[in-house]
């Protein structure tokens, strides 16, 4: 009795457990237990061994980082010794340095480089790739780089980091690089002079080979020339701004190999190994409290306590796992049926407290989530007809200012009745372009809007050109979006009527062909290339010309929302013999009518 009444009580306690009390309790015994058994392990082997182990791997790295960055400076070294070698010793400078050879090379090995420059011992630019046009009020004979170079003839210089600051760069940006510089020879009209060339190497590749590096949890590497200051530091940024201190002038003094410093209180195991031809130094540090134990310990380590774990789990958590697990497996089953899209079915009341909030949660979560979805579907079509609004509405208003003042220019000059017909059809015009805010109007308005839009034309260009609309199918019932022959007739009247004198003809011609309608809009004006037919519809097209501001793309765009993309747009032109635009639409026979809205989407 006493026994049941103890479980009776321990399951009560436990069903008002939370999970992470649960797991909390479990774990903790077992990493107490596992603590101190690891702290006997670790009393017994860990210093002496640990360290050497360190070193030995630390060494290791540096090799490797010191391979890798070797490989790399010599790569930048043939680069300098190409351009020597092979163009500057074996070209007259009279007229100048081969860019194309400079800039071939460049491109070769444009990923680890900035620029390639040549100067003549004054400073004076003699060529340069891809960076040619120099900042103002720079002098390169005042440059570190510069001066080393001509002071160590027959060394190749290394830079420490710093933003390329001789020549502008294209795109705005600032690089860091390291500057490489050796004196040449420069031949001119067969008299040699003294110059010196800049391989500006990408600061990013000696960047990106230190920084993969692997000293430990705390360990780093860093980069020092042979007066100790930083070419490279994985901190540069702070030590920079002095939030941080490093001992690199002291490392710069080291002989290869491991040494031991005590810097800032902390005491750290310090490895050095030397770049060769540069004077650089690679620098690992890792603090005594960083250093990873040795392979042998570790496995040790791991198979201790392993087998602990296997031991003490076995018993502990034999039973609790189970009962723990459970609810949350049933939830799990629960949660992938509703993501195959089923039903949310009854997860049972059980298990921890979390575990029956969850599954609460989870209920409302997918309810909520349906309603949202359904909330994205109803925003996706309210965005898709403001898209269609917004394009439908790009009207310039330099159109109707131009208009005006063409009514101005005749009233003055006492053109009266053409003043009278242009204010008409302008009036005409935009009442069927505003149509109540409608974007489908009848064919016969669009039509219309097109004779009234020609009409004002003609007056303002002087009759320069004849139009008419010619209609092989009956027009009435049939509906269109508005506002799609007028922005041809711009172009045609732009474009294609720029050269005509007194004889140039437009024409819109509309007729059915089943449940396709088509209207044509035809000029025999200046035509076009087949280039510039293709580029047409290009959105990435700037935009040309003048308007209403409504172009071909827009025309285009707005049918294809409206009824799909096997509607829209086709030109047809040959150069000097006239240009027609073809409108493909569906037959519209009711102001609702949109066959196209689903392809649309």
């Amino acid at each position: 009795m006493l026994l049941r009444a103890l479980v009776g009580k321990f399951t009560r306690s436990y069903e008002k457990m939370s999970i992470q009390r649960v797991i909390s309790l479990t774990f903790t015994a077992v990493a107490v237990v596992g603590v101190l058994f690891i702290g006997l392990s670790l009393t017994l082997r860990y210093s002496t061994v640990n360290e050497k182990v360190q070193a030995q791997a630390s060494q290791q790295v540096l090799n490797q980082v010191n391979l890798s960055l070797d490989s790399y400076l010599r790569r930048m070294m043939r680069i300098s010794d190409t351009v020597y070698y092979r163009l500057l010793k074996n070209e007259d400078l009279t007229d100048g340095l081969s860019e194309e050879k400079l800039a071939l090379l460049y491109e070769e090995n444009r990923d680890s480089m900035v620029s390639i420059a040549v100067f003549d011992s004054r400073g004076a630019l003699v060529g340069a790739t891809p960076l040619a046009i120099m900042k103002e009020g720079v002098n390169p004979s005042e440059q570190s780089w510069f001066t080393a170079a001509l002071a160590q003839i027959e060394n190749i210089h290394f830079s420490t980091p710093h933003v390329q600051n001789l020549f502008q760069s294209t795109d705005g940006s600032y690089h860091w690089v390291i500057s490489l510089s050796r004196q040449v020879e420069l031949t001119r009209g067969g008299a040699s002079e003294s110059g010196v060339l800049l391989v500006d190497m990408s600061f990013s590749g000696v960047e990106q080979i230190c920084r993969s590096t692997d000293l430990g949890t705390d360990g780093y590497l860093y980069v020092v020339d042979a007066d100790g200051e930083l070419i490279y530091h994985p901190r540069q940024q702070l030590l920079y701004a002095g939030l941080l201190q490093e001992n690199n002038k002291a490392a710069a003094q080291l002989s290869d190999g491991t040494h031991w410093e005590t810097f800032q209180g902390t005491r750290r195991q310090v490895t050095v190994k030397t770049v060769g031809y540069t004077g650089w130094k690679l620098v690992g540090v890792v603090p005594v409290q960083g250093l990873a134990m040795s392979t042998a310990q570790l496995m040790l380590f791991v198979v201790s306590v392993l087998l602990f774990s296997i031991f003490l789990m076995i018993f502990v958590n034999g039973r609790l796992s189970a009962h723990i697990t459970q609810p949350i497996r049933q939830l799990e089953q629960a949660v992938r049926q509703t993501g195959r899209g089923g039903e949310m079915p009854q997860v049972p009341e059980a298990g921890c407290y979390e575990v029956q909030q969850l599954g609460h949660s989870i209920r409302s979560m997918v309810s909520t989530m349906r309603h949202l979805m359904n909330d994205v579907i109803q925003q996706e079509e309210d965005k898709r007809r403001s898209e269609l609004e917004v394009l439908q509405s790009q009207i310039n208003p330099h159109f109707l200012y131009n208009t005006l003042d063409s009514v101005i220019w005749l009233t003055e000059s006492g053109r009266y009745e053409d003043s009278i017909r242009m204010v008409t059809a302008l009036g005409r015009l935009f009442r069927i372009s505003l149509s109540r805010g409608k974007r489908v109007i009848s064919l016969e308005s669009e039509l219309n809007h097109a004779g009234y839009y020609m009409t004002i034309q003609q007056i303002r260009y002087k009759n320069k050109f004849a139009f008419n609309i010619q209609k092989d199918t009956p027009v009435e019932g049939l509906y269109c979006l508005k506002l799609i022959i007028q922005p041809l007739l711009e172009n045609a009247i732009y474009h294609g009527m720029a050269a005509e004198d007194d004889d140039g003809q437009i024409t819109v011609r509309v007729w059915r062909e089943g449940e396709d309608l088509y209207i044509d809009v035809e000029d025999n004006g200046l035509g076009m290339t087949p280039e510039v037919l293709a580029s047409l519809l290009d959105e990435n097209r700037p935009a040309q010309g003048k308007g209403s501001g409504i172009g071909v793309q827009n025309v285009h765009r707005r049918i294809q929302l409206t009824y799909g993309n096997q509607y829209g747009l086709e030109f047809y032109s040959e150069p000097d013999e006239g240009t027609t635009v073809r409108i493909h639409l569906p037959v519209v026979t009711s102001p609702e009518e949109n066959p196209g809205k689903e392809e649309a989407r």
